[in-house]
């Protein structure tokens, strides 16, 4: 698994798609996708973030949703936005969705083969 991250509209996507060849359709786009569908056989999962986000208000463990992925799709490339730098929200569940998905990030960091930090559609290699 490759983990790539940077900030909002940094280029991420384009990115990853010059690095590794991808072609367009094997990305699964979590922002405007039904969770769960197609997951499985994704080569590039974007916007990670926000399956997160929709795991936790449907209820669901996004911990173990993304465990359970990365067992059936270890080879998966998973691009995700940094959501913790700012101010910090006044709504509990804004600032339990930054924390999970913090500490998601860091447990996937340790575990990837690749870790890149996109800024500016500039890759920086973090492992």
């Amino acid at each position: 698994m490759d983990l790539y991250i940077g900030g909002r509209a940094q280029g991420k996507l384009t990115y990853v798609l010059q690095k590794t060849g991808v072609p367009l359709g094997n990305v699964y786009d979590a922002a405007e996708a039904a969770p769960g569908c197609a997951l499985a056989e994704t080569k590039i999962l974007n916007h990670f973030h926000i399956l997160v986000k929709t795991l936790l208000q449907s209820g669901e463990n996004p911990e173990e949703v993304t465990r359970n992925l990365l067992s059936t799709n270890p080879g998966l490339i998973l691009i995700s936005d940094e959501v913790g730098n700012g101010i910090v929200p006044v709504d509990a569940g804004e600032r339990e969705y930054r924390e999970r998905l913090g500490r998601i990030l860091c447990d996937l960091a340790e575990k990837a083969e690749k870790v890149e930090r996109v800024l500016c559609g500039i890759g920086q290699k973090i492992k």
